[in-house]
């Protein structure tokens, strides 16, 4: 089903790099989520009304906060999918961020509603319910109709990897399983005669797994408006991207800056041999960028580096103070080795030592034990060390 839609209202489905892909994406979803929540919103209030049960009303009005949410979605794409102007140069992709974000706070506004009219129910010692045939198939549907609209918003979420539409899904599920629990809520009240009100109990419950979804999905969709690390596998593709080029030796200082879905510009240092011809790197340095660009859309810049490969001193050196680094922390690592020429009195080793968040080790000590280490070389031999942060998570 889900696919037969995309067909049918989404030109091009596959070019999800597409901002106007984009767009019909959230488009499709918003509208979808529109339609049958509205259906869902009209027969369980309807029926929440004939039985008298507040977690049946709650639950519709759960589906109308859905269908605003909806709304927001396919407000938050379109206004995501606007191009990059004087004010917003990286364009307006956080958007769609944001527009998650709220969606997230509709969830825990419905739930917190819900907690306090199944509180004050249950206080009050209502009247329980009473319920008919009409009233559990009205629920059966819903589960169902839920159910495929987790389906479907989890398939658009991940088919452009989408946070809002991921977002919505989530919502989703917990509206199925909440509805679920009404039903089932229902079915024991018809059996049995209980000396308590089963309905409001269920509302108390409902909605604090409702307002616990929606934070945990509020928190996630912070992360991303914040700024979150580059996964891992687009750091391991730029990297081999780069060092499929012969004289490119290694990389370091790899910053991505996320603006977007689609929206991704990063910067990187990339060590060549000292010797190299300037301009023929040059070259390889812009077909590499491209290469990317092409291949992960990701807008990279490279730095050059030039390092010496075939000086024996340099070379011991290096492998003594990268050797030291791995005992002091096994997560700390050195690049743009280099020295100054030697003299009798003193000569400095100088090279940057990256401080990834897991190592807790203060400068100064890394410093005084890298200093030792070089000197059981050569009591002249002194260590600049320039210390890097981390920013691809590690």
């Amino acid at each position: 089903m889900t696919e037969l839609l995309i067909r049918l209202f989404i030109k091009n489905g596959s070019d999800i790099k597409s901002t106007k892909v984009r767009n019909a994406y959230g488009t499709l979803g918003g509208t979808v989520g529109i339609i049958c929540n509205l259906i869902l919103c009209c027969i369980k209030i309807a029926a929440g009304l004939i039985a008298n049960s507040i977690s049946i009303i709650a639950d519709g009005f759960n589906n109308l906060s859905d269908m605003g949410s909806s709304v927001i979605t396919m407000l938050g794409f379109r206004l995501a999918a606007k191009p990059a102007d004087r004010d917003h140069p990286y364009g307006h992709g956080r958007i769609e961020y944001m527009s998650a974000f709220v969606v997230a706070l509709l969830i825990v506004l419905v739930g917190v509603e819900l907690m306090k009219e199944s509180v004050t129910a249950l206080t009050s010692a209502s009247a329980p319910p009473v319920y008919n045939t009409a009233t559990i198939i009205i629920l059966v549907i819903s589960v169902f109709i839920k159910f495929w609209l987790f389906l479907f918003n989890r398939k658009l979420g991940k088919k452009i990897a989408s946070d809002s539409l991921k977002a919505t899904a989530q919502d989703c599920i917990n509206d199925c399983i909440s509805t679920f629990a009404v039903l089932v809520c229902v079915i024991l009240s018809k059996i049995l005669i209980l000396p308590f009100n089963l309905d409001a109990i269920l509302g108390i419950a409902v909605a604090a797994f409702i307002i616990i979804s929606g934070l945990t999905s509020a928190k996630e969709t912070m992360g991303s408006i914040l700024g979150t690390p580059p996964e891992p596998e687009l750091i391991e593709d730029i990297k081999n991207c780069i060092l499929s080029f012969d004289d490119f030796l290694g990389i370091h200082d790899l910053i991505v800056h996320n603006y977007g879905p689609g929206r991704q510009f990063a910067s990187v240092h990339v060590e060549v041999p000292h010797n190299v011809d300037i301009v023929a790197c040059h070259e390889r340095i812009d077909i590499c960028e491209k290469l990317v660009l092409e291949k992960l859309g990701v807008e990279l810049v490279i730095h050059m580096d030039p390092v010496e490969t075939d000086n024996a001193q340099i070379n011991e050196a290096k492998t003594v103070i990268s050797e030291q680094l791995k005992l002091i922390h096994p997560s700390l690592t050195l690049h743009d080795f280099r020295m100054t020429p030697k003299s009798k009195n003193r000569t400095n080793f100088i090279f940057d030592v990256v401080l990834p968040s897991s190592c807790d080790l203060t400068e100064d000590y890394i410093r005084k034990e890298t200093d030792t280490a070089v000197k059981k070389l050569d009591k002249g031999y002194y260590c600049v060390i320039t210390f890097d942060k981390d920013f691809t998570g590690k």
